[in-house]
């Protein structure tokens, strides 16, 4: 994608002066695909009518939470881009299925609905990208009806004819029973569905299947969406990398040719060494699942279970690894999402709080386009069932205005850290914790663009230093004359429960970091430095800059 530097009110130019309150600034922001982007389940986000379903209209009315693109107020988390899971018509609560993929569910609102959020998310700089499911579709989609039907229908011992019923050739049926296959009813023919009976699993080597998506790409793009989240890539031909990925290139491919700055994620629930293969494809952004998650480097950095140069070094490797499938890959980092439990589940005892903080800062903390769960910034919780998982967003008490009603059969789920209500005030509360978090990653492009590189001689049991540095990539290309400002800074992490002190003159690859630009602590205790020593309180972060012009 083409690197653009906007000046004026759009979402990213607002920062924070880290160390002097939280007051924005103007800045610059680049505008391209190293974004952070916040994940929203639509049907518990907010409800704009009172029915108790979240819809398009909650999302517009709570854009400024996510970012009023107001260089001059400071009430906004400073996300710069939603994912907007599915929002096309669908029998089920989480919409993973669907019967139309040209319009919007009537629960959630309607198509004018979605080209007024696109307008007014675009005013505040924010992009929106729709979840998509091309692995299948709803056993209730008309294409599955139709070509069902004319199985039901088909003599015995004639052979289904595509010419008879194009459908047929939409999904893949067999006669031979097979793992992850369900029976026609009535026939001795079989359909591949792998996730479930009721979601029919599409045939994406069908030229005509590949024309639909490419159609239905075309119509959301034509409605001002900026990209598509890829749901289950992996099962596209199942077991097979190789054709999965080529499926996967076909779209994207497809979607390039109409947009090049669209941009493309995908969901390969896998390992790196698994899912890097799929940045083949020519995708943007592939999901880190090796840092997500209860078992995840993030929640055992977090934990101190895992020595924090472990969490820098991993990231090192996967560049590597990664930009050898695709040198412009941009990474996905995330922390947990719709079909994980919450994370302030992860942490238990004196120091939770301290933990479920400290893991959502190393989550912005990574290169490239970093994703946030929805209510992960108010310490929300909800594990077992995927409705607990989706629970309502806790704006305020329960049957307060917007306040949904959650999907049906959610348990009753207690909630430990308050509501946005009783957190905004409390400049100790997790979202006030994000909220810092977020406007450091805007502040610092070096943060969201550079490349690590670990000072070994500053590093110890609990701590870690390293160098982001993103001066090469943001200085070349650009439209704009001058470098670009903090494109190289050095930052440092301690994750342990008690103060460490750093003396960075033991490193020659610090000599140049002499202002302490940003401190991102836990409690109220900052990080402090004085001449070469540099001391950072538990599970605190701090972030260098040069003094070199």
């Amino acid at each position: 994608m083409k690197k653009k530097l906007v000046a004026g009110i759009m979402a990213g130019m607002v920062v924070c002066q880290i160390l002097t309150g939280c007051s924005k600034t103007e800045n610059e922001t680049i505008d391209d695909a190293y974004r952070t982007t916040y994940e929203i389940f639509v049907r518990s986000f907010y409800d704009s009518n009172g029915d108790g379903i979240g819809d398009l209209q909650g999302v517009i009315d709570k854009l400024d939470y996510i970012n009023d693109g107001n260089p001059q107020t400071d009430d906004d988390l400073g996300c710069t881009q939603i994912w907007l899971m599915p929002i096309c018509p669908s029998p089920t609560y989480h919409k993973y299925d669907v019967t139309d993929y040209c319009d919007v569910d009537p629960e959630y609102g309607t198509v004018e609905d979605y080209k007024k959020l696109i307008e007014e998310a675009h005013k505040r700089g924010i992009r929106v990208i729709n979840d998509t499911v091309m692995n299948h579709s709803s056993s209730q989609h008309p294409w599955f009806k139709e070509a069902v039907g004319y199985l039901q229908k088909l003599p015995e011992g004639a052979e289904p004819k595509a010419d008879e019923c194009p459908y047929f050739d939409y999904y893949n049926f067999t006669k031979e029973p097979q793992k992850g296959y369900e029976q026609v009813a009535g026939t001795d023919w079989y359909y591949e569905c792998q996730f479930w009976s009721e979601m029919p699993d599409l045939n994406l080597d069908n030229e005509k299947v590949q024309k639909e998506f490419a159609d239905m790409a075309k119509f959301w793009l034509d409605l001002g969406c900026d990209g598509f989240r890829m749901d289950a890539v992996t099962y596209y031909t199942s077991e097979n990398i190789g054709e999965s990925t080529r499926e996967l290139e076909t779209f994207v491919k497809a979607v390039k040719d109409m947009n090049p700055d669209a941009y493309i994620v995908g969901e390969a629930w896998t390992s790196s060494e698994s899912y890097s293969k799929y940045y083949a494809s020519g995708i943007d952004s592939l999901f880190d699942f090796d840092f997500s998650g209860s078992e995840g480097i993030i929640a055992k950095c977090a934990k101190g279970k895992a020595s924090p140069d472990k969490y820098v070094q991993k990231q090192i490797e996967e560049d590597e690894l990664f930009s050898s499938y695709n040198k412009n890959y941009v990474n996905a980092p995330f922390y947990t999402n719709h079909d994980m439990a919450r994370s302030a589940g992860y942490y238990t005892g004196k120091k939770a709080r301290d933990s479920i903080k400290l893991s959502g800062a190393l989550n912005l903390l990574m290169s490239g386009n970093a994703f946030i769960y929805y209510g992960e910034e108010l310490g929300m919780k909800g594990s077992g069932k995927d409705e607990n998982k989706r629970a309502p967003m806790q704006w305020d008490a329960e049957g307060s205005k917007g306040m949904t009603k959650g999907p049906e059969g959610m348990d009753e789920l207690k909630m430990s850290y308050g509501t946005y209500e009783e957190q905004k005030a409390d400049p100790q509360s997790i979202y006030n914790y994000y909220k810092k978090a977020i406007k450091i990653r805007n502040q610092f492009p070096a943060i969201s663009h550079g490349k690590c590189k670990i000072l070994d001689n500053l590093t110890g049991e609990r701590n870690v230093v390293w160098i982001k540095d993103a001066e090469e990539k943001l200085n070349e290309n650009t439209d704009r004359t001058g470098k670009v400002k903090n494109a190289k800074v050095l930052v440092a992490l301690n994750n342990g429960d008690e103060p460490v002190t750093i003396d960075l003159s033991k490193d020659e690859g610090a000599k140049e970091f002499k202002k302490l630009a940003a401190s991102l602590t836990t409690g109220e205790e900052e990080a402090a430095l004085n001449g070469d020593k540099l001391t950072l309180p538990a599970f605190g972060i701090a972030v260098l800059t040069s003094d070199k012009k």
